[in-house]
């Protein structure tokens, strides 16, 4: 269903609110770079120091700035489920082709919640489910033998999966459980190389927000099997999905787009603070590297 490079976007602040502005022009770039589909608010777009308005306000942005370019993957995550629907059939109306919902965090539900969790979401509301697994963040781990049962039981509603468990493994995992093209997509940059090769179909990604031409050519160079290519544009961007990390992200990636745009500010939400000298250092030497300043 999606596929290529899918930049889960930052969420521009200045002056600590939502600039719509910079927001609407960063989408435009986005798509006139190649990017396929968009994410807004997702873990890169601070969504969990968002209200409940600007939430929604980042969504109905994005697509309406989209205007049916690309299609628009909307953040609906939430350790609450019922809030999570409230999302769902928000971003529903907006026009989202889909919902990205983050396995729930802080609660640490057993794979029987999560089933629970995925299905009431998946019977109450008829927005397409990108899964979206990330142990990392969540601590709850959405085994391979769970996913393959939640779609499975809902194989017109559970569409795809962001994968940021790390394990490589599981591509293969899912299809072997799964129709061959149910969608999987990378959910870390430096994987989606490998990832793809196991099956997967692109990635959403954070280096793509400061790097969506390159990672736009980079995809393209996979999906027509031209390894060669693939791997000298792995190569530049390299050192930038590792830099992208080198703090508590999203500050570093805000930091790099403030090297590429005058109009962006690196302003993040507490409790994160803005991206420290080593990590700017990381940052500036990455996009030197891929040749972006």
């Amino acid at each position: 269903m999606f596929s290529g490079s899918i930049p889960a976007l930052v969420t521009p602040f200045r002056d600590g609110a939502f600039d719509e502005k910079a927001f609407r022009r960063l989408v435009d770039w986005q798509i006139e770079n190649g990017s396929s589909a968009l994410v807004p608010c997702g873990t890169t777009g601070e969504a969990s120091t968002l209200s409940n308005a600007e939430h929604h306000r980042v969504i109905e942005v994005c697509i309406e700035q989209a205007a049916g370019r690309v299609p628009v993957i909307a953040g609906c995550g939430s350790n609450d489920t019922r809030n999570a629907l409230l999302h769902m059939n928000f971003s529903k109306k907006a026009g989202a082709a889909a919902g990205l919902c983050v396995a729930p965090y802080y609660n640490r539900p057993s794979q029987a919640g999560l089933i629970a969790h995925f299905s009431f979401l998946a019977e109450n509301s008829d927005l397409p489910i990108v899964l979206y697994n990330v142990p990392a963040r969540t601590v709850t781990d959405l085994l391979d033998e769970t996913v393959v049962e939640l779609v499975s039981k809902y194989p017109d509603r559970i569409v795809a999966i962001k994968d940021a468990s790390g394990d490589l493994s599981r591509v293969a995992d899912h299809r072997m459980g799964l129709d061959h093209d149910f969608c999987q997509l990378s959910g870390n940059d430096e994987l989606w190389l490998p990832h793809s090769a196991a099956g997967g179909s692109g990635c959403i990604s954070v280096t793509a927000n400061v790097a969506p031409a390159l990672c736009a050519e980079f995809h393209r160079a996979i999906a027509s099997n031209d390894l060669v290519k693939a791997r000298e544009i792995n190569d530049r961007l390299f050192p930038l999905h590792y830099a992208m990390f080198s703090d508590a992200s999203p500050a570093p990636v805000k930091y790099a787009l403030t090297r590429v745009h005058d109009w962006l500010e690196c302003d993040v939400r507490l409790p994160l603070v803005n991206a420290s000298e080593a990590s700017r250092k990381a940052v500036d030497e990455a996009l030197e590297h891929a040749g972006l300043v």
